[in-house]
């Protein structure tokens, strides 16, 4: 279920996304195809701007094992 918030003054969309969310470059990344035109308003949003952040599924982790020893 999608997220609608509020832009504090000049905040950065990255600080708005991980405030609410705690995401990271990917939630910036789906919340800015959400709301077109949205990067346009520049790096730090109006005051009072409506943001609609998408419910975001994390992606499951990976980890490379590197074996020293066999």
């Amino acid at each position: 279920m999608p997220i609608t918030v509020t832009a504090r003054q000049r905040e950065p969309l990255d600080l708005l996304v991980w405030r609410t969310t705690g995401g990271g470059p990917a939630a910036v990344e789906a919340t800015l195809e959400a709301n077109p035109g949205l990067a346009e308003l520049g790096p730090n949003l109006p005051e009072n701007t409506t943001v609609i952040i998408p419910e975001i599924t994390p992606a499951p982790a990976t980890i490379d094992l590197v074996q020293l020893w066999t």
